[in-house]
């Protein structure tokens, strides 16, 4: 790779040993991946919050990186574990853990923010690189919001975070953004699970940096998310486009494609849980879901994952309101994804209207999953 000074003094420790590991992680993947050059970033989004994820060996990696290094860029945090503030009958090693991994976070300058859509939250850069761990994320803000990213690691991005840097190769580079192949819609894609269905397969099926999708001339929010989130949960690809590409090769997406798809992720017929949030709810889908709910009640459990600047602010405190009056527990700083909250010792089955909950619980969890849109979930599960 092209080094400037800075970066070759930076690698052979004169800035410290945080600065020289870090750079060290990026040079590595760097050269994996044919990168040429560092290029700056102006953002850095870190997974691996939560203990179930990272576990002992990354707990260790934190508290023995370099106290004197500091992040050089904005950084924000996805969600951790659970909910510090509700009660629970989690371990006290898990939660002594879980403060461990937060404390080394913020000693390095990181915004505990605890959110996975830091593009509903907060004022991203409008054009430029980043550094995103959180699949959703990334992928969203490549095919949405335009900035560049490529899907990074959870220690790829906390390099990058350190030193401002990333290694300049794939999505970073204008060329490889262009898909090659693109999805021919053979069906119609109508709610959130359905987007979720379709980029879930995009993802599983497509083997490339970046996937074209026919028929699709405006994404809402909710939907956007959905896709987003389903393709950055099967593979590789880390960016949809909905523009004309001519001389892609071309793959179906019908009914049969969308059946064989849910099939994989729907296991069971009744959830005994009712969980939202995977990525978290933001603002819009609250204020969705407070709407269809009115005057109705949960006959189940009901589980909302969403950010606590979300569910605390002015904006939303009626939203929250109708929710819990509904019977909703509100959960904020944690995710349905390996979430110690939801477990097969707790719960046979859930139900949700997320593909990436749907596949981490089925994975991970071994909890089956009924998979039915915001709407259906309401109509069954309320009263």
């Amino acid at each position: 790779m092209d080094l400037t000074k800075e970066e070759e003094n930076a690698l052979n420790g004169k800035y410290g040993s945080g600065l020289e590991k870090a750079y060290k992680i990026l040079e590595a993947i760097g050269k994996a991946n044919n990168a040429t050059k560092f290029i700056p970033i102006k953002w850095a989004h870190i997974s691996g919050v939560n203990f179930n994820t990272i576990g002992e060996a990354g707990v260790k990696f934190l508290k023995d990186l370099d106290k004197n290094t500091s992040v050089s860029v904005t950084t924000t945090l996805n969600p951790m574990g659970y909910d510090s503030r509700l009660d629970n009958d989690l371990s006290a090693n898990f939660k002594e853990k879980q403060r461990d991994i937060i404390n080394s976070y913020t000693q390095l300058g990181v915004n505990p923010t605890f959110t996975c859509i830091p593009y509903e939250i907060f004022d991203l850069p409008k054009e430029g690189n980043v550094s995103f761990a959180e699949s959703n994320a990334a992928v969203f803000s490549n095919s949405i919001l335009g900035i560049k990213t490529n899907k990074e690691s959870a220690i790829s991005a906390l390099a990058s975070a350190l030193t401002g840097k990333v290694p300049y190769s794939d999505l970073l580079i204008d060329e490889m953004r262009k898909p090659r192949i693109k999805i021919k819609l053979e069906t119609k894609v109508e709610s959130e699970t359905d987007y979720g269905l379709l980029g879930y397969f995009a993802g599983k099926t497509i083997n490339e940096n970046s996937v074209g999708i026919e028929k699709i001339k405006d994404l809402n929010l909710m939907n956007g998310k959905a896709l987003s989130a389903g393709l950055g949960t099967s593979g590789m690809c880390g960016m949809f486009s909905i523009k004309n590409h001519n001389n892609a090769e071309l793959i179906s997406f019908g009914k049969e494609e969308m059946n064989k798809t849910r099939e994989e992720l729907d296991t069971a017929e009744k959830g005994e849980l009712i969980v939202f949030g995977s990525p978290q709810l933001g603002h819009t889908e609250l204020d969705n879901l407070s709407k269809i709910t009115k005057d109705k009640t949960f006959k189940k459990k009901c589980m909302i994952f969403c950010p606590r600047i979300v569910s605390e602010s002015v904006r939303n405190r009626e939203i929250i309101l109708k929710l819990q009056k509904a019977g909703a527990e509100i959960i904020c700083d944690a995710c349905t994804c390996l979430t110690p909250l939801i477990t097969r010792d707790n719960y046979d089955s859930i139900v949700t209207n997320s593909i990436k909950c749907a596949y981490y619980m089925k994975k991970s969890n071994k909890i089956d999953v009924a998979l039915k849109d915001m709407r259906t979930i309401v109509t069954e599960y309320c009263e």
